[in-house]
C-alpha cells in the first residue's frame, strides 16, 4: 500500500513482517472509525489482503465491497483505493504486495494471461480460501513468511477468481448497516451456537431475506462463514499452543470432537494433530 499522509491521525500502523526482491508482506492495524472521513490512496502494487479482523467498505477500480474476517481484499497495481469505516471501528489485515511483472508471471502460469487483472474488489471468505487464510493468520504469530508462501496465497486468490467466485454486490446503506451488525456477531461470538433464526431477528429481516443479503454481500452463507471462522481460529490455536485437540475443538464451538475431526480433515487435508505437528516442529 501506498504511505499514508502524516496529518492522518487515524493511518493504520504498518508491520513489515518479510521481504523479497519483488514481494513483501505486512500487519496493518487500522484504527479510523465512523469519525474518520476515507481517504484515496493508491495501490503501488498488486495487492492481496487477508482480514483478520473488524469490517470495512472498500472501493476499488473494481467496485465496491464490505470486508470482514476471512474475506480477502483483491488490489490491482496502480489503481486508486479508498477504505471506509462507517460500520465500526479499525480493522486488521495482513497484506501481501507483489511487483507488477512477479504478479504477472504468476497470473500467466495460473490463468493463461499475464495482464490478468482482478475484476472484483474482494473474494469472500469460501471453504477454498479458509486453508490460505489461516496459514495467513499465523503470521501474526510469528510464522515465517517465504517468496514460496506469497506464491502460493497469489495461486489460491487467481484460481478462485478464474473459477468464479462470487463477487459481492454493492449493498444498499441500509442492508449494509444490517449485515455488518451480523458480521460483527459472528466474528465475537464465533464459539456460540448462532442460528440463522437470531441473527435474521436481530437483523430485523425475515430469514429469507436476510440470507439473500447476506449472501449477496458476503458472498458465502452466514453457517459457512461460522464454520470457516471456527476451523481458521481452531488451525490458529493448534499451531499456537499444546492445549488438546477436544478442548480447542469445544472452545471453538464445535460440539463434539469426531465433527471437528472430519471438517477440519476435510478442509485442511490433515487430521489436526498432523496439522499441529507441522506448526511446532
Amino acid at each position: 500500500m501506498a504511505p499514508y499522509p502524516a496529518e492522518r491521525e487515524a493511518a493504520p500502523l504498518a508491520r513489515m513482517l518479510a521481504r523479497g526482491e519483488e514481494w513483501c508482506v505486512g500487519d496493518y492495524v487500522c484504527r479510523a472509525g465512523p469519525q474518520d472521513r476515507p481517504f484515496e490512496e493508491r495501490h503501488e502494487q498488486v495487492t492481496i489482503a487477508a482480514v483478520l479482523a473488524g469490517r470495512f467498505c472498500y472501493r476499488s477500480d473494481s467496485g465496491r465491497a464490505l470486508l470482514y474476517p476471512g474475506a480477502f481484499l483483491l488490489g490491482n497495481a496502480g489503481s486508486c483505493f479508498e477504505c471506509g469505516h462507517e460500520h465500526g471501528t479499525g480493522d486488521r489485515c495482513i497484506a501481501f504486495h507483489f511487483a507488477p511483472d512477479f504478479f504477472a508471471e504468476i497470473a500467466a502460469a495460473a490463468t493463461g494471461s499475464s495482464r490478468f487483472r482482478f475484476a472484483a474488489a474482494m473474494l469472500p471468505a469460501t471453504r477454498a480460501l479458509t486453508r490460505p487464510a489461516a496459514e495467513i493468520e499465523a503470521l501474526v504469530q510469528g510464522a515465517a513468511a517465504t517468496e514460496d508462501a506469497a506464491v502460493r496465497l497469489a495461486e489460491s486468490v487467481l484460481a478462485a477468481t478464474a473459477g468464479g467466485a462470487a463477487s459481492a454486490a454493492a449493498p444498499s446503506p441500509r442492508e449494509a448497516r444490517r449485515i455488518a451488525a451480523a458480521l460483527r456477531r459472528i466474528e465475537e461470538q464465533a464459539e456460540e451456537p448462532l442460528a440463522l433464526a437470531d441473527l435474521a431477528a436481530a437483523a430485523g429481516m425475515s430469514k429469507y431475506h436476510f440470507l439473500r443479503c447476506f449472501r449477496r454481500i458476503a458472498g458465502v452463507t452466514p453457517y459457512e462463514l461460522l464454520l470457516a471462522t471456527r476451523l481458521r481460529r481452531a488451525a490458529l490455536r493448534l499451531g499456537a499452543t499444546h492445549l488438546p485437540v477436544t478442548t480447542i475443538a469445544f472452545e471453538a464451538g464445535f460440539g463434539d470432537l469426531s465433527t471437528f475431526n472430519a471438517r477440519f480433515r476435510r478442509l485442511f487435508g490433515v487430521p489436526p494433530s498432523a496439522w499441529r505437528a507441522r506448526r511446532l516442529s
